[in-house]
């Protein structure tokens, strides 16, 4: 039993400075957690009760599957990334240290490597295969910008499990597995979830899939069809490249000149308001023109390079879907010193005629899927104050190659139908990969198959985060109140307030109470603080958010306690006699 009176917690009144979503003002109100760093968070009792019920959740459903549970340290040696290639691409989002020797270590942001070596320390027979490991332990990301609480931290605990395949088709079977699980494990926490495609990033593989709990404070954007079931990450949405129109009709590109057009909207204007220069169907748009953005990569060996990427003039480019394209390397604005490096390119002026890797500046170029061959542009012609039109793709340039990095807009046809996508945004909950050979290939991970011959091994990684998904829960079930936690990661069952002074009847009879909840196996908090005003264990009952608020108050001299539902506030005056069997048939 839970006592008020005697448990590690403080309840706030106000919301803490630093919480920016809801779901983290009424964690740290309620006592579940505190602050100890930026993006790292002390969990009190009642915290680590929900996060202990999330954990269970999720091993309960990794070891139905039959997977099998190990644990790894969570300071690991330099040599296991820098044979990935991890230990460069991770960044600065990697914490590196040294031990009193002077050797390298790093705290784990994941365990690919090591579980590979395990396997590979341990297994050398396909008849060892197929194999499922996990894990959940702490992690460890640099964040530039730890937010939102357990949402975004730089300390978290993860499940990480790992399949280990002779094939593909083992493969497909264990991720297939996986996803199931997943399922399973949300519709438990209670979280809506949307399976949405992905991008790998620093993962590597050939395949993914988030799992994301729709959020409007969410920093994940994704798209799903109004009609088919086609769902993705806005860094993974793939583009339906038009038919190339005809080359042949396309008139001869002329450079005019546009002074005073700063913006795209200003050149659309003047094209339209000048009968020299007026499409002969239509009015130009803002579609009509491409836009030539220049920026500059680092990549995680510390060089750096230019890229252009060339985009239809009404989308501006995404820089989470670009920074997906180009990872591990990290993107950078082109500055002023960079244009004075490169006198090829005029600023505000770029045409694709200055761009390429066979240009003068030499600078890579790449272009959105929707400028293919033949479709007409107006763009810079690389002169102050003047532009190019009808300048035509695949005959007055050629692009090095093409890049997903356009804003996703609502509306855009879905790839596999052509219907409407629509927008939302989500927080990702979970990730499940088909890695491949990556990491079996760099790390030597081999077996004999049944006719004697070596095998690379096939992988796949899958991953939950625990204490974001209590982040999660926490901001799905809430209100202008509290917290609504759901019944099978709530702290406790039923939460028992007694009212009236320590003389009074109803302490005593929440006691009786409690212990016979207790004998019927239920997970009591009871509110036996002497002292503190009826209003206040009221205001702190709707803030922990138990689903159940038991109220023994002042109906005990007729028999009869208040049961209220903590999500409907629907609340009934039930005989003290009945409400333990009330109770369990709630449960």
């Amino acid at each position: 039993m839970l006592r008020l009176s005697t448990l590690f917690v403080r309840t706030l009144r106000e919301d803490p400075a630093d919480a920016e979503v809801a779901g983290h003002r009424l964690l740290v109100r309620g006592g579940y957690i505190r602050r100890a760093a930026p993006g790292g968070f002390t969990w009190l009792p009642l915290g680590w009760m929900v996060y202990r019920n999330v954990e269970r959740i999720v091993r309960e459903e990794m070891d139905r599957e039959g997977f099998q549970e190990v644990h790894f340290p969570a300071l690991l040696p330099r040599e296991p990334y820098e044979i990935s290639g991890r230990w460069t691409d991770y960044g600065d989002n990697l914490f590196r240290l040294q031990d009193r020797r002077g050797a390298d270590m790093l705290l784990a942001p994941t365990h690919e490597e090591m579980f590979t070596l395990l396997v590979k320390d341990l297994y050398s027979s396909y008849k060892d295969l197929p194999l499922v490991i996990y894990q959940i332990q702490n992690k460890f990301r640099d964040e530039a910008r730890p937010r939102a609480g357990l949402l975004r931290g730089r300390e978290f605990s993860m499940k990480d499990s790992y399949s280990f395949d002779i094939d593909d088709a083992g493969l497909q079977v264990n991720y297939d597995k996986h996803r199931a699980a997943y399922m399973r494990t949300f519709d438990r926490l209670g979280m809506p979830y949307v399976i949405v495609s992905a991008m790998s990033g620093a993962m590597g593989g050939s395949a993914s899939e988030e799992f994301l709990a729709p959020l409007a404070v969410g920093e994940d954007t994704y798209v799903r069809c109004t009609r088919c079931d086609y769902a993705a990450n806005t860094e993974a949405v793939q583009v339906a490249p038009p038919v190339s129109p005809a080359m042949a009709d396309a008139p001869p590109a002329k450079v005019v000149d546009t002074p005073d057009t700063p913006t795209i909207q200003t050149l659309v204007d003047l094209m339209n308001g000048r009968p020299d220069l007026r499409h002969p169907d239509r009015d130009w748009t803002a579609a009509d023109t491409l836009k030539n953005l220049v920026v500059t990569l680092r990549h995680p060996d510390g060089t750096t390079s230019a890229l252009a990427i060339g985009v239809p003039g009404d989308r501006e480019v995404d820089i989470k879907r670009l920074e997906a394209q180009v990872s591990p390397a990290e993107i950078e604005p082109f500055t002023e010193a960079d244009f004075a490096a490169n006198p090829h390119l005029v600023k505000g002026y770029i045409g694709p005629e200055s761009l390429g890797e066979a240009s003068p500046s030499g600078i890579r170029f790449v272009v959105d899927p929707r400028i293919v061959d033949g479709t007409r542009w107006i763009t810079g012609a690389n002169s102050a104050g003047r532009h190019v039109v009808d300048l035509t793709a695949g005959r007055d340039f050629t692009a090095d190659g093409v890049i997903e990095a356009a804003e996703v807009h609502h509306g855009d046809p879905c790839p596999v139908c052509g219907s409407p996508l629509e927008i939302a945004r989500g927080i990702e909950i979970g990730h499940i990969f088909q890695l491949g050979r990556r990491y079996a290939e760099a790390l030597g991970l081999t077996v004999l198959d049944q006719n004697g011959k070596t095998r690379v091994v096939t992988m796949g990684s899958y991953g939950i985060g625990v204490s974001r998904a209590v982040g999660a829960i926490a901001e799905l079930n809430c209100d202008d109140k509290g917290l609504v936690w759901p019944r099978e990661v709530a702290p406790a069952d039923v939460h028992i307030v007694a009212t009236g002074k320590a003389t009074d009847p109803q302490l005593p009879a929440a006691e009786a109470l409690a212990a016979r909840c207790e004998e019927a196996g239920l997970r009591v908090l009871l509110d036996d603080r002497v002292g503190v005003s009826p209003g206040i264990k009221f205001n702190d009952a709707e803030l922990l958010g138990v689903p159940t608020i038991v109220v023994v108050g002042r109906g005990l001299a007729d028999g009869m306690v208040e049961l209220k539902d903590r999500r409907s506030g629907d609340k009934h005056d039930v005989a003290l006699a009945d409400v333990v069997a009330q109770l369990r048939d709630l449960l």
